[in-house]
């Protein structure tokens, strides 16, 4: 997951493609990269959000770290759709988003400037600048 500070809208052209977003406030629980200076990934995440459905297996491929981290992440605010042909998602700035391709598709994604006031709900820019993940504090 990774987020961009530009208003993004995705328009699927062909196939579908499955997007799990979530809001600047949850900065901390998605693992992210949040050093700029000491990380060329600055602004994504270190996990891979398809193994947060392994969680309840009896024999995981993971290790305990891992575990922790998509615990923390399933507990977190998100919405999950699927995108399809002839559809368009519109994804607010500073919003985190993981892509996962269902079939071969082809998008048309235009960014239209920055909204760095946000909501009180769900978070701005000021909260993925002060972003600490609990290994940072």
């Amino acid at each position: 997951t990774h987020y961009d500070t530009g208003r993004n809208m995705i328009a699927m052209i062909n196939g579908a493609k499955r997007y799990i977003l979530s809001p600047p406030k949850e900065c901390g629980s998605l693992g992210l990269f949040t050093k700029k200076k000491t990380s060329p990934v600055y602004r994504h995440s270190m996990l891979n959000f398809g193994h947060v459905s392994r969680l309840g297996d009896p024999d995981p491929v993971m290790s305990a770290k891992e575990r922790g981290w998509l615990e923390r992440v399933a507990a977190s605010q998100a919405i999950d759709t699927v995108l399809k042909k002839g559809e368009v998602l519109y994804i607010p700035s500073h919003w985190f988003h993981y892509i996962i391709s269902i079939q071969m598709s082809a998008q048309c994604n235009v960014r239209s400037g920055v909204d760095d006031e946000g909501t009180p709900e769900f978070g701005n820019r000021t909260d993925v600048l002060q972003c600490k993940a609990p290994n940072e504090e």
